[in-house]
């Protein structure tokens, strides 16, 4: 029996759901508004602006969707005891080091893969998810240019959604012997020890994506088997990782670190550190083995 979804008073999970479609396609319409180059909806301005700031390239594509998500959860539920941080937002918030057991924190990349957005691949995502403390209890993935929203409910279970509102199931793959299994690797965020472990492990073929959400959904797709993450110099963040580890989790998938240690958020630190195992579940464990074991040979000194 599945348990009951927890979320903060005074919020409804089915209100919640409505409110998130229409919040998420609208997210959706303005990304692709300006990967085309056309006017966007609700307003936004039409021209698409690039500087460098912070981490990264910033658009205003980024800004026009954290507004957007920010704002509607804002006003649709202005009584809803939850902060909301943002890749955007989170230098200029007094972002605390620790949350505690029972507070909820919304956490959102309003863009992730802002290089394959400008370059056209069309393999960029938006991240939203509902953290309970340290855990992410709720998630959502959009792939725009594949009109894909993904939804996950801890616990509960995930799925694809059409703008119409019809579901599809995770369909993962059957694949469970690593010489068989498909590797999705980051196309842009590659380094050193992430190549070396790539011609290490025995797996059947590899595939280069951009977004970390269109990674996870190439594993909730069947497409894809397993992917690995790699800290470096930088470190993936909170918000490229919550949502679809929410998702890939509620679907029965696994996302953890190579030792096996769960995924949390918010310890004092925004960089997700180390090594970072997603997979659709089957032999998970042993993923995790191989890759450890190959790591502690390729770099010693590295910190999984």
């Amino acid at each position: 029996m599945k348990k009951e979804i927890e979320l903060p008073k005074s919020v409804a999970l089915d209100d919640l759901l409505k409110s998130l479609r229409t919040l998420c396609w609208g997210a959706i319409d303005i990304l692709k508004a300006y990967s085309k180059g056309e006017e966007p909806p609700y307003g936004f301005p039409k021209a698409l602006q690039v500087h460098d700031g912070g981490d990264g390239p910033v658009t205003a594509a980024d800004l026009a969707v954290n507004k957007w998500l920010i704002n509607g959860l804002k006003s649709n539920f202005p009584l809803a005891a939850w902060t909301l941080i943002s890749e955007e937002t989170a230098k200029d918030q007094e972002v605390k080091a620790n949350y505690r057991k029972g507070e909820w924190v919304w956490i959102l990349d309003p863009l992730d893969g802002t290089k394959d957005f400008l370059k056209g691949t069309g393999e960029y995502a938006v991240h939203l998810a509902l953290l309970n403390g340290d855990k992410a209890v709720l998630g959502i993935v959009l792939v725009p240019e594949l009109e894909e929203m993904w939804i996950g409910l801890v616990g509960y279970g995930a799925w694809l959604e059409d703008r119409l509102g019809n579901k599809r199931s995770v369909s993962f793959s059957n694949r469970d012997v690593i010489s068989n299994m498909i590797l999705v690797a980051s196309r842009s965020h590659r380094n050193q020890n992430l190549e070396r472990l790539i011609h290490s492990v025995p797996f059947s073929q590899r595939k280069t994506v951009g977004s970390v959400g269109c990674k996870i959904s190439k594993i909730l797709k069947g497409e894809a088997d397993f992917y690995v993450s790699i800290s470096g110099e930088t470190a993936p963040k909170d918000w490229d990782m919550a949502a679809p580890e929410a998702v890939l989790k509620a679907a029965g998938g696994k996302f953890t670190h190579a030792n096996m240690k769960e995924l949390t958020y918010k310890n004092g630190d925004l960089n997700q550190w180390g090594c970072l195992i997603a997979s659709h579940g089957k032999n998970h464990d042993l993923i995790c083995k191989i890759i450890e074991e190959r790591l502690s040979f390729i770099d010693p000194s590295f910190v999984i």
